[in-house]
């Protein structure tokens, strides 16, 4: 298996890291993505992540009961530094050389984002996990990996989900869903995908960025859509 990119993007949910229980994070599932990471990794591709803060923390929840969105936006960029932090452990355990940068400085426990400085992490072939989202309020993590897989040149955004691609209309209630292998931008604005927001996907249509929607399943789905197999969907111009 060879890698068809030399630098991606992998956006995870917050949920990949919760295990059974749905909420907080599991160590035994936190391994299972950093095998993942791994494998993909020793294909030779330089990587960089994003992750959600969906197990730990949900703005939109907290904000329906009366709290205010900026408040309930930074909790969330909280959330997602734990997170990267779970994931780095587990990726340093594997022997990955991983770096947490985040968007809100706190150098106790991660370096602050500096573009120039990982993209020399990556060139020196460490995993680099952006944390704490944009470090704005109202912009999503999705949003967040489609602004930093600009800013490192990624060639792809893998976003990683838990069904295998953008469907006419959810197959987890819908029998009869059909999924398709490829979008174009426009098309998939015009759909209103609820697998990544309408920001994220102008961002990414604005700059030309593909987007490859697919479900993390272990051991080797991140490998096979590094290495461009057809399994998920392709959105692109």
């Amino acid at each position: 298996m060879a890698a068809q990119y030399k630098r991606v993007l992998l956006k995870l949910s917050g949920e990949a890291l919760c295990g059974p229980s749905g909420f907080g994070v599991d160590p035994s599932t936190v391994d299972l993505v950093a095998e993942q990471v791994v494998r993909a990794y020793e294909l030779g591709v330089e990587m960089a992540l994003v992750i959600g803060a969906g197990n730990i923390w949900r703005g939109g929840d907290a904000q329906a009961r009366g709290m205010e969105r900026a408040t309930a936006d930074y909790m969330g960029m909280l959330g997602t530094v734990i997170n990267a932090m779970a994931l780095q452990d587990a990726l340093e355990r594997m022997g990955v050389v991983t770096r947490v940068q985040t968007a809100i400085e706190m150098r106790d426990v991660a370096e602050p984002y500096i573009r120039r400085r990982a993209i020399r992490h990556l060139e020196k072939g460490r995993v680099v996990i952006f944390g704490a989202g944009t470090g704005n309020p109202f912009f999503t993590t999705d949003t967040a990996a489609a602004l930093r897989a600009m800013e490192i040149g990624a060639e792809v955004l893998l976003k990683a989900t838990k069904v295998d691609g953008v469907y006419d209309k959810d197959p987890l209630k819908f029998a009869g869903a059909q999924r398709f292998e490829q979008l174009s931008f426009l098309e998939a604005l015009n759909m209103g995908v609820k697998v990544m927001d309408s920001t994220a996907l102008s961002l990414c249509m604005d700059n030309n960025l593909p987007i490859m929607v697919f479900r993390l399943e272990p051991p080797d789905s991140l490998s096979r859509a590094i290495a461009g197999e057809p399994i998920g969907t392709l959105v692109s111009a």
